[in-house]
């Protein structure tokens, strides 16, 4: 994992947080997506009055991302004003394996502890296509 620039993701993720909409709880959170192109998407959560519109930093970034043609991700830097790191939210863990299930995170918070990470160890045995049935009905092995 030496070829990914952690520092700069780190630093993309911190200006996204800044860019947050957080009116109601105040909780900025920022996310920054290495792609496979070399290309660095920022994210931020994008909060709404009714909350369960609201959108996460980490989706934002990788929903950004897919509008704008990217497939490959490489790296995922999440950064938020705790003293300890933050992980992705059930839905933001599910929307990653599904789109990035190898994928590298790291996980900082104002207190300077950095979590190394992977979308597979937040979430493992997570539900995939090899759940849903094939052509003839069965479930796939």
């Amino acid at each position: 994992m030496t070829d990914i620039g952690w520092d700069k993701l780190i630093d993309e993720a911190q200006k996204a947080r800044e860019r947050a909409y957080a009116p109601y709880s105040h909780f900025k959170v920022g996310a920054a997506l290495l792609c496979g192109d070399g290309s660095i998407v920022a994210g931020c959560n994008i909060e709404n009055v009714s909350f369960g519109l609201t959108n996460c930093a980490e989706r934002t970034a990788i929903f950004s991302a897919v509008a704008q043609g990217k497939e490959d991700f490489k790296a995922l830097a999440v950064w938020a004003d705790t003293k300890k790191p933050i992980a992705p939210c059930g839905a933001c863990r599910q929307v990653l394996a599904e789109l990035a299930p190898e994928m590298p995170i790291l996980l900082l918070g104002q207190g300077g502890e950095r979590i190394l990470t992977s979308v597979k160890k937040l979430l493992p045995q997570a539900f995939d296509e090899s759940f849903l049935p094939a052509e003839t009905g069965e479930e796939k092995e």
